[in-house]
């Protein structure tokens, strides 16, 4: 049986290059706060693009500024749930970042061979330019399923 994702806190990525430098990394980014359908297809999807699949789990402030709701599993709790899918290999809990260039900054400490995105992704002009500054490609893995959200899980019941 395949040992769990290990979990790392973001400030100790430096320690954790060893792990995937000379693997096909894949990199992908989110909040993941309740898990559907669509996140495991774009997970599974990611996974496929490489042979070593990171995911960057945004922070509970992020989910709060940015979605304008509480989150329903803090960050600790999405990133055990993550790091038990078999097809995950690290989960890198981020702090707050603001802008665009902490963003690139995380993007150039990892690396990655291909960032995964799903169709429509609102960052993806941004992703594409960080890719291009670090020889990486953005891949997109899956098209948005549409029926699928946290918020409208969350809407029905409320």
């Amino acid at each position: 049986m395949r040992k769990k994702a290990i979990i790392i806190p973001y400030f100790e990525i430096k320690k954790a290059l060893e792990l995937f430098e000379n693997k096909n990394t894949v990199l992908v980014g989110g909040c993941f706060d309740l898990i559907h359908y669509g996140h495991l297809q774009f997970l599974k999807k990611a996974k496929e693009s490489g042979d070593f699949l990171i995911v960057c789990l945004e922070s509970d402030e992020f989910i709060k500024k940015t979605k304008r709701n509480e989150p329903i599993h803090s960050q600790e709790e999405r990133a055990e749930i993550l790091a038990s899918m078999n097809f995950i290999d690290l989960v890198v809990n981020l702090p707050y970042l603001k802008t665009s260039e902490q963003y690139f900054e995380m993007v150039s400490l990892i690396k990655p061979k291909i960032i995964a995105v799903t169709e429509g992704d609102t960052q993806l002009l941004n992703k594409k330019k960080q890719a291009e500054k670090i020889g990486s490609k953005v891949v997109v893995v899956t098209p948005l399923l549409k029926k699928y959200s946290t918020r409208k899980i969350v809407s029905n019941f409320d």
